[in-house]
């Protein structure tokens, strides 16, 4: 991958930190070009913010990293046919979101670098409120569960909102401590926090979120939480099973085991 060069967007604001918006995707190819097409609508101005979100001259200059995490479709040259300026994609090998994730974290070399899911679930209007946040924090984690108490994920199937809440308090109980939605996949960090936590990580599966987490606290970064809109999308790749139940546990089980030597800063 090139180093990505500045972003010239006509309505980004000079004035604020320089943003990178890392999207993984794997096998995203009926997704991604609508996704982006909604993004960069976002990002020139042309699709205004809606309720409950802000608009894009409250972000400073924006550059967009797509980690294609091994696909086998055409994702990968969906993107590469695209004309932005602002747009990289970096090819890795298949090692999941996680792996994906963790690869353009640390190829990312903005003010702020944030993630978010290739499928804009968690839509972009909302990127300007992780910026807000870490105005004062070294990082904003997206949580799906509003003010008032209600939750965005009610729209999830009922059994994945049934082992979402398992897997809240095992990991609340072992690994997070009280941070009421780890799996939100929207999050920003400074560049500081972001290339030493994501050089840390050693899980690869849907638990990556857990463990950044679990790092986190351990190395000290201060963390503000961020209630943002979300919607469920259709069209997931993860299948719950035995085989996903097994290596979720297992995965959370070994983070505190495999960091236990991690110091504050």
């Amino acid at each position: 991958m090139r180093r990505m060069p500045d972003s010239d967007e006509e309505n980004a604001n000079p004035s604020r930190p320089s943003v990178t918006l890392v999207l993984p995707a794997y096998n995203e190819h009926a997704r991604i070009g609508s996704a982006l097409d909604e993004l960069f609508g976002y990002l020139n101005g042309q699709a205004p913010a809606r309720e409950g979100g802000r608009p894009a001259t409250d972000m400073g200059p924006v550059e967009v990293l797509v980690v294609d995490d091994g696909s086998d479709d055409d994702t990968a040259a969906i993107v590469e046919a695209r004309t932005e300026t602002n747009l990289q994609i970096l090819r890795e090998p298949h090692t999941g979101k996680g792996g994906a994730v963790r690869a353009g974290m640390l190829a990312a070399n903005t003010d702020l670098i944030l993630f978010a899911d290739a499928d804009l679930a968690t839509p972009a209007d909302q990127l300007p409120l992780l910026g807000d946040a870490l105005a004062t924090n070294d990082i904003a984690l997206g949580s799906r569960i509003q003010p008032d108490g209600s939750d965005r994920r009610s729209t999830q199937p009922r059994h994945r909102r049934g082992l979402g809440k398992v897997f809240h308090t095992l990991a609340a109980s072992w690994v997070t401590g009280p941070v009421p939605d780890t799996q939100c996949g929207f999050k920003g960090f400074s560049r500081e926090a972001a290339h030493d936590l994501f050089a840390r990580q050693r899980i690869g599966s849907i638990v990556f979120d857990a463990e950044i987490i679990h790092l986190a606290r351990r190395r000290g970064y201060s963390m503000s939480i961020v209630p943002v809109q979300w919607s469920d999308k259709r069209g997931s790749r993860m299948h719950v099973g035995p085989r996903l139940a097994a290596r979720v546990l297992l995965d959370l089980v070994r983070i505190p085991l495999i960091h236990r030597g991690v110091r504050r800063r």
